[in-house]
Order: structure tokens, then C-alpha cells, then sequence
């Protein structure tokens, strides 16, 4: 789709507002596909996947904390 958005991992952890890292982790989970590369060869995302990825993992953190206290 010509109309998307799509994010670098550096825009994608901005966006969110977590660390590079964190979307790199997102990636190895599974929680985020990368969807192709930049003229630079770097990973791109579409923002509806990381947000889709940033709603699943924030929900998962309440449940964690929620049942630990």
C-alpha cells in the first residue's frame, strides 16, 4: 500500500517510546515482522505492526506485574 507508514527500528522505539533493543526483542519474539529494507539496507516496519506489537507487550507486562504484587 502506497498510503502506509512504514518505521525504521530507531523511528519504531521513538514512536513507542522504548529502547532499540526493545524492538529488536519484539522481533525475536514474535511480536513484530520486519516487512522489508531501506535503500540502506536497514529493517522496516509497518506502524500498524508496532503498535499492534507495543499494545500486545505493554498488556502481557500489566498481566505480569498485576499477578506478581
Amino acid at each position: 500500500m502506497e498510503d502506509e507508514l512504514w518505521l525504521t527500528a530507531r523511528e519504531a522505539a521513538d514512536l513507542t517510546g522504548v529502547s532499540r533493543q526493545t524492538v529488536y526483542s519484539w522481533i525475536r519474539r514474535g511480536h513484530l515482522k520486519v516487512e522489508g529494507l531501506d535503500h540502506r539496507g536497514q529493517k522496516l516496519f509497518r506502524h500498524l505492526s508496532v503498535a499492534q506489537a507495543e499494545k500486545a507487550t505493554k498488556a502481557k507486562a500489566k498481566r505480569v506485574l498485576v499477578t506478581a504484587a
